[in-house]
């Protein structure tokens, strides 16, 4: 007698062989969408956390259109990072 039984699988091979294919469907979509997301990031750019754009971002976008002349952009770029001497001499 021959225990052979067609080279069939069995119901947990069939459970088995459909997990492996959602885990490798999984890693394949998130591998893509690293790879997408590290692609589309712009070198320098500054990236906030919430993803809204920075005010300095907004400021040259403003600056870019013409909305702004280029000694408003420089003041208002040196306010926002900082760079401007408080009224008196003192230092905050």
């Amino acid at each position: 007698m021959t225990y052979w039984n067609g080279h069939g699988m069995n119901g947990w091979g069939w459970f088995a062989m459909s997990l492996g294919m959602a885990l490798l469907w999984a890693l394949l979509i998130v591998a893509g969408v690293l790879i997408v997301r590290a692609v589309g990031r712009v070198p320098g750019a500054p990236h906030p956390p919430d993803g809204r754009p920075s005010a300095e971002l907004l400021l040259g976008e403003r600056f870019a259109r013409g909305d702004i002349d280029e000694d408003e952009y420089r003041r208002r770029l040196a306010v926002l990072r900082g760079d401007v001497p408080h009224p008196g001499g003192h230092s905050p």
